[in-house]
């Protein structure tokens, strides 16, 4: 029978940082007032007919995937250090 050997589990970095969730919360609301936008009378108006989806689409196809592509600038170490 062979033993199981529990080894510690390494500490890993979370995919998305403080700046890509505010982001994604931004998103979030920007998509929240689209859609309370369109709820609004008269159906045939300008707002609920033109500006909200307008709104919506600029949070799911801008706002929502740069929060998800933003990238953390990473460190570069130098290569050649002077010794």
């Amino acid at each position: 029978m062979a033993k199981i050997v529990k080894r510690p589990a390494a500490a890993k970095e979370l995919p998305f940082g403080k700046k890509n969730l505010y982001i994604l919360g931004i998103g979030l609301a920007v998509l929240v007032i689209g859609y309370i936008l369109m709820a609004q009378p008269p159906v045939n108006g300008f707002i609920s007919r033109t500006l909200a989806p307008i709104v919506v689409v600029l949070a799911y196809v801008i706002i929502i995937p740069y929060a998800i592509l933003y990238g953390r600038k990473k460190e570069k170490k130098d290569e050649n250090p002077v010794s």
